[in-house]
């Protein structure tokens, strides 16, 4: 089975990369195949909804998207992380969010997926709870199955994220859940 994990920032190397690649490599000890998706290294455009997508038709915007499409399908798990931006996650993984309707709309080729939701902020309190509701209703909206960390609602973190070690405990459970489920599912 495989893990995906998705970070939503636009910076490279930076908290959310870091907290992704940590998480997939605790997926790796447990044996999960990985793979990954960094919006910073992507070019994922906004949706116009065309509503060419309701037709079957692959989405006639030509950008990094379909190979994100490749990945999410390709997915029995999937982990995103999103820095708090303004109280929510990016414009960059809301763009991937809204592109990713042409799987809703060809099959729910989502659905039954193990997801969960990892956020990062500034402060503490500072909109991660938020956030996590953002990943999670794109979750719901494809009919996946919505995973916490035991305690809550999954991963919040402050950064920088090395120093927060309540919140590294947060993301390590989602992660560590995340598997749990697919376990169950095998």
């Amino acid at each position: 089975m495989k893990i995906l994990g998705i970070s939503g920032s636009p910076n490279k190397n930076g908290n959310n990369e870091k907290i992704i690649n940590l998480c997939l490599e605790t997926a790796k000890n447990r044996r999960f195949e990985i793979d990954k998706i960094f919006i910073s290294s992507l070019k994922v455009e906004p949706c116009k909804a065309c509503g060419v997508c309701k037709n079957g038709e692959p989405c006639p915007i030509d950008d990094d998207m379909d190979q994100v499409y490749q990945k999410l399908k390709d997915a029995d798990g999937i982990i995103v992380s999103s820095p708090v931006y303004f109280g929510s996650v990016t414009a960059q993984i809301k763009s991937l969010f809204d592109r990713s309707v042409l799987l809703r709309r060809q099959g729910f080729q989502l659905k039954n997926k193990s997801g969960g939701a990892l956020a990062i902020g500034g402060s503490n309190n500072g909109g991660q709870e938020k956030t996590l509701q953002t990943i999670h209703d794109w979750m719901h909206i494809h009919g996946m199955i919505v995973t916490g960390d035991n305690n809550h609602f999954g991963g919040t973190l402050q950064k920088p994220i090395d120093s927060d070690e309540t919140g590294m405990k947060t993301a390590n459970d989602t992660i560590e859940k995340i598997c749990d489920i697919l376990d169950l599912m095998k």
